[in-house]
């Protein structure tokens, strides 16, 4: 069984993501870390982010398991995220390694942007999960605070919109639900319903 979960950050995807593998037993791969790996990487080997020959090439060396859990989370790797993810060199790079992790035995569940409209528009199971912009706001920014990253609400919120709008409307691969995605809005929701919710809407398409 695929399972892809979209939506945009701070939304609760990941979190809901890592939920339904450990319940169905299944790996998880969050796909962000994959572009928040290549954004750090471009960082690094001081290369101009709107570089896409040399972005694609960074990608293509990217090695799952030597993604730095920590640095990947820090606001700096999230905006070059949005930034290389609007490469096609980089999303090029990108797909056959979350296809091959998609299709692996036994399935997988995918969290991202795309997992439904274009990595895997074949998935068992869509998920759209979203949130109210300020309330994701508010969620990265405590987060960011809790590892002593210095930066305000306002400028969190102002990234928060300017990270959607950038996902939602490039070109390649936009943001966006597929058609028969489910949608789950956790504006209103604990992460224990949330997780609730998605788990009630896989059994019911296994049943089916």
């Amino acid at each position: 069984m695929i399972i892809a979960v979209d939506g945009p950050m701070a939304s609760g995807k990941g979190t809901i993501s890592k939920a339904l593998a450990e319940h169905f037993k299944i790996p998880h791969l969050d796909t962000g870390s994959l572009y928040r790996a290549t954004g750090i990487a471009l960082i690094d080997a001081g290369v101009d982010p709107e570089n896409g020959d040399k972005a694609g090439q960074l990608a293509r060396s990217l090695d799952i398991g030597a993604i730095d859990k920590t640095r990947i989370r820090t606001a700096e790797a999230g905006a070059m995220a949005s930034r290389v993810a609007a490469l096609p060199n980089v999303r090029e790079a990108l797909f056959e390694l979350q296809r091959e992790f998609a299709t692996q035995q036994g399935g997988a569940v995918l969290d991202g942007r795309d997992i439904g409209t274009v990595i895997c528009p074949d998935a068992d199971v869509k998920l759209y999960v979203t949130a109210d912009a300020s309330i994701r706001a508010r969620r990265r920014w405590e987060e960011l605070q809790a590892h002593g990253q210095s930066i305000t609400f306002k400028e969190m919120l102002a990234q928060t919109l300017e990270r959607d709008e950038r996902d939602a409307g490039r070109k390649d691969a936009p943001m966006r639900p597929a058609d028969d995605a489910n949608l789950i809005d956790t504006s209103s929701l604990s992460i224990d319903a949330a997780i609730a919710e998605a788990i009630r809407i896989v059994e019911k398409r296994k049943l089916t």
